[in-house]
């Protein structure tokens, strides 16, 4: 009897074991589930984060074409409206065939060899570190998915090609336009975008940019003065006896709201280079790093300009705002605000003198661009240096001024002596500039037929 109820308490005690062992696998596991539940709360709001910055950075392309229109004639409002949408359209084309891979792809420090057309590939994202595995290896430090890593560079992307149409517009032909801007965002900012931001070789030396003032800003800006330059300036701009000629813009309301949206589209173009929102740390450095420098550079700006040109010029104003928001592109992460407060100050000066500068030196930037963003671009890679701090935000070691100077000049030299070719091989190929005609009579009717104001027009009848 004794021996029957040893045997009853042992299958009452096994027997459950066996039954329910599933079941307790499962109870015994809730900290790993928790851990990818964590894991894919994490990926999706940085992914979102990134989406959504990439959208604001997207929004200035609206900022843009408000911006040069508005500084523009009204005959070649069109035109420039044309050139800002079908810029992005390129660019979206150029940069999803090769651009992404020739900029991120791995290879040598000078060049990518790897995965180079249409996002073609291999890659395992969102695994970072060495969890990582595949050939777009510069950027397995961002926990999103592939997709999201190419949009949000796509958009930086056109925004250098975006630079350039403002410093050729009112005499370039749209068709020229058009192939320039494929040929730079498919090889040209690629080509140095992998230099710095894809694990190249002026990454291996130290050479900081945290979102831009020389792989985006200064690149346009480099490509710009070159197309400057190859086209010449517009007809009346300098008179033979050596006075300059103000060609007013049209609509300064545009221009202003295109500041506007330029400005807020820098909440995008730089916090969202953090790519990932963390605890949300080093996204409010950045953002507010980047306002002060905005502000800074707007109310310098009309100082500088009140003192030169005895008006507080609103065309200054805004261009000194954008310059304060190019400045701090590059130092963003690792400057403390009142840092920001000084490039953002310096940038407005800058801006003010250049501005003034490429008119005597008669190279005809209509908008500002190449002051904007290829001076103000400069100055910004410049202050990485002079105002970085050990343990900023972003854990990233203060390089010296040599390094940042290597770079700029490396970039620069590249980027320039490249466009200059390209814009002389288009001269030859079929001619870069309109008519001087259809440029006193207007591009939006020579090159589009079409005009933004057809009711506004008072026409002189022989």
């Amino acid at each position: 009897m004794k021996q029957y109820f040893k045997s009853i308490a042992f299958l009452l005690l096994v027997v459950p074991m066996f039954l329910f062992a599933d079941e307790a696998a499962t109870v015994a596991n809730p900290a790993e589930e928790t851990a990818k539940a964590i894991q894919t709360l994490t990926v999706g709001l940085d992914t979102l984060w990134v989406l959504v910055a990439g959208m604001l950075v997207f929004f200035m392309n609206a900022g843009f074409a408000l911006v040069e229109s508005g500084f523009a004639q009204s005959k070649n409002t069109v035109n420039i409206l044309a050139k800002n949408f079908i810029v992005f359209a390129a660019a979206t084309f150029s940069y999803w065939a090769i651009g992404w891979g020739l900029m991120f792809g791995d290879g040598t420090p000078f060049y990518a060899t790897d995965g180079l057309f249409f996002l073609g590939g291999l890659d395992n994202s969102p695994a970072i570190g060495d969890e990582y595995k595949g050939v777009y290896s510069s950027m397995n430090w961002t926990g999103v998915p592939l997709l999201a890593k190419f949009f949000f560079q796509l958009v930086f992307a056109a925004t250098a090609a975006t630079i350039v149409s403002g410093a050729v517009a009112e005499r370039i032909k749209f068709h020229s336009f058009l192939i320039f801007s494929f040929i730079l965002v498919a090889v040209m900012y690629p080509f140095t975008g992998h230099w710095v931001w894809g694990g190249g070789w002026l990454a291996g030396l130290g050479f900081h940019d945290f979102a831009g003032s020389t792989v985006v800003h200064s690149v346009g800006g480099w490509a710009a003065l070159a197309g400057a330059i190859v086209l010449g300036a517009r007809k009346g701009k300098f008179l033979p006896d050596g006075r300059i000629k103000p060609i007013l813009g049209h609509n300064m309301t545009s221009a202003a709201l295109g500041t506007l949206i330029l400005w807020l589209g820098w909440f995008g173009f730089n916090p969202g280079s953090t790519m990932g929102v963390g605890d949300g740390s080093t996204m409010s450095h950045v953002i507010v790093t980047t306002n002060i420098s905005a502000a800074l550079g707007a109310l310098a700006s009309t100082v500088t300009a009140w003192i030169i040109l005895k008006k507080p010029d609103l065309g200054m104003i805004l261009n000194g705002t954008l310059a304060g928001l190019v400045g701090i592109t590059a130092p963003c992460a690792i400057v403390s605000p009142t840092s920001a407060a000084i490039i953002g100050a310096v940038s407005g000066v800058l801006v003010v003198l250049s501005v003034l500068f490429f008119d005597k030196m008669k190279i005809d930037d209509p908008v500002g661009a190449t002051s904007v963003h290829l001076v103000c671009g400069i100055w910004g890679t410049l202050a990485v240096a002079i105002f970085g701090y050990e343990g900023a935000p972003a854990g990233v070691e203060v390089p010296s001024i040599v390094t940042q100077l290597y770079g700029i000049l490396a970039i620069g030299g590249f980027t320039f002596v490249v466009s200059l070719i390209l814009w002389f091989v288009l001269k030859l190929a079929g001619g870069i500039r309109v008519s001087e005609e259809e440029e006193l009579s207007g591009l939006d009717l020579g090159e589009h037929g079409a005009e933004a104001y057809p009711d506004f027009n008072i026409r002189v009848r022989g």
